[in-house]
């Protein structure tokens, strides 16, 4: 189930809102936060009931490992051997239905073998809700997170909002909050602010994410084909696309939660206003970046070890990030050039100063100063076109189509292939347009359309510099004028749910 369906919104959520706080109401909480998780499994059994098989699995074999290491809490070698266990059992899941057979074909490309592929479907949300399995185990064993009961556990793992495409939620971040009966009650600003976010993560994805997709998937399946032109601008829609997609879900995630009276850890914040690539990953997807740093980096020694082993560390990271959104070289070579990235700015060769003309300090590989500084508006134009360049290999389907990109973007052509990918965009709001243009001249219909998409990326380059929706929806007060622009958007995207799709995240 999608949160961008008519089910959810007409019938589940209505549903899940009514027998939550019902339930409180009377003071019933166990009864309320059974309710939330067998909610949260119908859900995600939506999906696919195989699905769900293997998630309740995964939550019962978790348990019972935090179960033995409550059992025998002095016992260092059993701690290890169960914490060992853990890790095997839930990357050993992950391997096999996410890496299995990128790991396959690898090995009958080097060893000219023939070992056979097996069709493993993976299911939706497994990185997400592995990691935060994994993350309570590793917490279990440092003594860090108490032995909960099965109905804490199971609620916090499987929590229908952040369960398929994040955050990755921290036990305690979670858990203590079903245990706060205050936040069990209906409170009207929390739910306010709950529904902005909804309303504005739904306008983002299905308004803008979804509008831009279809020119994106078909510049891509096109790579060949494609002139400079064109690439740069489907390059920078699909920066968009993704930009909306995500953090339209962060949102619809965060206000689902809060209408809930749970608050999630924040996930996204305006990560394309960052002015050094280090500074981005530290505004989109912050809870896999703090993951890494907690349970990768920091284990494998982080900074402590001098400057050659920070900088391993720092590209082990980035990799293990690559390959966590994905089986494939390309993402490999995604997460290598942003570890690239960041050495670079840990480098200390180039800093950034601020708006006020404050130097932003800190603790550099090479130089206690950088060698030379940037406008903090120039760091943003650099940062983003590197982001924008590197998802040439987030987005090819192979390091072959990744490097045909790459070719047409540096190699200038013009055979005008933007009509044709601009021709992709189904706008329903330009459909008294369209009609007219077809009748009158008919041969600027192509025209018309490379116009538009033009425009709806001038568009998006507009509104991701202006608050995110975190923002709003915590200091904005619910005015008429709010009220009406929330309307709008809703209705207009309720509308067009009919172009129903996926979110990009899914897959990972």
């Amino acid at each position: 189930m999608l949160f961008n369906s008519f089910f959810f919104i007409l019938i589940f959520f209505p549903l899940m809102l009514a027998g939550w706080y019902l339930l409180n109401h009377f003071h019933y909480y166990k009864a309320a936060q059974l309710y939330l998780t067998a909610m949260s499994f119908w859900f995600y059994g939506l999906f696919s009931w195989k699905f769900l098989f293997i998630l309740m699995g995964s939550i019962l074999v978790s348990y019972f490992l935090s179960f033995l290491l409550n059992k025998f809490p002095h016992s260092a070698l059993f701690g290890k051997s169960i914490l060992l266990i853990s890790i095997m059992f839930h990357l050993g899941v992950l391997f096999l239905c996410k890496y299995y057979g990128f790991f396959i074909e690898n090995i009958n490309v080097a060893f000219h073998d023939d070992l056979p592929l097996r069709n493993i479907i993976m299911p939706i949300g497994i990185s997400f809700y592995t990691f935060q399995q994994l993350s309570f185990l590793i917490d279990r064993y440092r003594k860090e997170a108490p032995h909960y009961s099965l109905l804490d556990y199971t609620s916090y793992v499987a929590f229908f909002p952040k369960l398929i495409e994040g955050p990755i939620a921290f036990h305690e971040e979670i858990i203590s909050q079903f245990h706060n009966e205050a936040l069990r009650h209906f409170n009207s600003e929390r739910f306010t602010r709950g529904l902005i976010l909804f309303v504005i993560g739904l306008g983002k994805k299905v308004l803008l994410a979804d509008t831009l997709a279809l020119p994106v998937n078909y510049g891509f399946e096109q790579t060949y084909y494609l002139d400079t032109v064109t690439v740069i601008l489907v390059m920078l829609a699909y920066t968009f696309e993704i930009y909306f997609d995500f953090s339209g879900y962060c949102d619809m995630a965060s206000g689902i939660s809060l209408m809930l009276g749970i608050t999630l850890p924040a996930n996204f914040k305006s990560p394309y206003k960052s002015a050094t690539v280090k500074e981005l990953w530290q505004r989109w997807h912050i809870t896999l970046s703090r993951f890494f740093i907690k349970y990768v980096y920091i284990p494998l020694g982080g900074s402590r070890h001098g400057k050659l082993r920070t900088v391993l560390n720092v590209l082990v990271v980035f990799i293990l990030s690559g390959l966590w959104h994905g089986a494939g070289w390309t993402y490999i070579c995604w997460g290598l050039m942003q570890g690239l990235l960041v050495v670079w700015d840990d480098l200390g060769i180039v800093g950034v100063r601020e708006s006020d003309g404050s130097l932003r300090l800190h603790r550099y590989l090479l130089r206690k100063k950088p060698l030379f500084t940037v406008s903090r508006k120039t760091g943003q134009f650099f940062t983003f076109t590197f982001f924008v360049i590197s998802l040439i290999f987030f987005r090819s389907e192979s390091m072959a189509y990744a490097g045909a990109m790459f070719r047409r973007l540096f190699t200038f052509t013009w055979p005008g292939f933007l009509y044709r990918v601009a021709g992709k965009l189904d706008v329903a709001e330009i459909y008294v347009i369209k009609e007219a243009v077809s009748l009158l001249a008919p041969g600027m219909l192509n025209l018309l359309y490379a116009i538009i998409f033009v425009i709806l990326i001038a568009i998006s380059a507009f509104i991701i510099t202006r608050k995110n929706a975190l923002e709003i929806s915590s200091e904005t007060l619910f005015s008429k004028k709010l009220c009406l622009f929330l309307i709008i958007v809703f209705v207009w995207s309720f509308l067009s749910l009919s172009q129903v799709s996926t979110f990009i995240y899914f897959k990972f």
